[in-house]
């Protein structure tokens, strides 16, 4: 039987989920044409050398493993644009989402809707039993924030378990952001036509096994992907995140001058040369753990060598900031403008530079 429908699922340690969750796919599909690729994030659990072993058995599940690419939003659309289906869908390994709802999404979708899905926030939905109060809040917060900035007309825009016709992930995939976590939203923002939505209602579930891998990181990855769609995608969501880590260095420098200046004997030029320093140290590794958490450096060594390539990077970065400032000055004399022009210009160097040096992908 040709599959109708290809399951994607992103997984990173789901080891101890897999063979339930096919076992649990396979009995709601139950007459349906379906295949399963196992997206994997080079898991150290072994669960693509897991998937690849039930793939001997069952030639209905298939297994990508990608090595040194980490990122939910990213191993889905691989996954999406793998099938051959009509119809593919997105759910998580860890056994929360209720596949009993597949056949009723499925049908959805063969009568006329484009996108279905899982809501927790519809009659039959909840969420109780597998949110703590903090992720709940955080997620309804940015549930609001999303469909006001994406003009989005259905309640569960952050729900990571959805269904759609496939030939929509193909024509919107040059769109995709695949740095960030919540897919779906994206698929909303970048479709080229406004899409036929329906929801179905699911109670979300306690995870069994593995751990949740929602963070800080995540919610900044959906704040980031909230402004670059705003922008109409001129602005890259990396470029967003050195940004706001760059303002962060703001604070950094000023709160170290004035520490340094209370100290006695230190003149205001050391404490400024003391701040610069700091406010460059702390944004590095600020940038390595989240802005290029894909291109991490690690070890004391590789991280030693980016350090001093950034140094180097911003230190070319001021004196574009300068120079441009003063070029504009002496034009129109208008101080504010010259200086947002040479913050904007420092800032488009450094990013720049450090992408292509300091964290080069090899």
């Amino acid at each position: 039987m040709a599959a109708e429908l290809t399951l994607v699922i992103p997984t990173f340690n789901e080891s101890a989920n897999l063979r339930e969750l096919i076992r649990r796919v396979d009995s709601a599909l139950d007459g349906v044409g379906w295949e399963m690729i196992v997206v994997d994030d080079n898991s150290p659990d072994g669960t693509s050398a897991l998937a690849k072993d039930i793939a001997q058995a069952d030639p209905r599940v298939r297994c990508l493993r990608r090595v040194n690419r980490r990122g939910l939003a990213g191993a889905c659309i691989e996954g999406m644009l793998a099938s051959s289906a009509p119809v593919v869908a997105v759910m998580d390994a860890d056994l929360q989402h209720d596949e009993r709802i597949l056949p009723q999404m499925l049908e959805k979708v063969r009568a006329g809707a484009d996108l279905v899905v899982g809501s927790r926030h519809v009659e039959g939905g909840s969420a109780e039993g597998g949110f703590s109060a903090r992720r709940a809040a955080i997620s309804d917060l940015a549930t609001r924030m999303a469909k006001k900035a994406l003009r989005a007309d259905f309640s569960d825009l952050m729900s990571g378990f959805f269904m759609l016709r496939r030939e929509i992930v193909e024509d919107c995939a040059p769109d995709l952001v695949p740095s960030g976590f919540k897919i779906l939203a994206d698929i909303v923002a970048s479709a080229k036509e406004p899409l036929k939505i329906e929801e179905v209602g699911y109670m979300f579930r306690e995870r069994i096994a593995g751990e949740s891998k929602f963070d800080l990181k995540v919610g900044l990855d959906f704040l980031g992907l909230l402004l670059n769609k705003v922008s109409g995608g001129r602005i890259p969501v990396r470029f967003i995140f050195f940004a706001l880590v760059g303002l962060s260095g703001v604070a950094i420098h000023l709160m170290t001058v004035n520490a340094a200046l209370a100290v006695p004997g230190v003149s205001f030029m050391l404490a400024q040369s003391i701040a610069v320093v700091v406010a460059m140290t702390t944004n590095f590794y600020i940038n390595n753990a989240i802005t290029y958490r894909d291109a991490k450096l690690k070890g004391f060594w590789p991280q030693l060598r980016g350090l001093l390539y950034f140094y180097v990077v911003c230190g070319f970065g001021a004196v574009a900031n300068v120079g441009v400032a003063a070029w504009l000055y002496n034009i129109d004399h208008v101080v504010w403008v010259s200086a947002l022009a040479g913050v904007v210009m420092g800032s488009v160097w450094n990013f720049t530079l450090s992408s292509l040096f300091v964290w080069r992908k090899d």
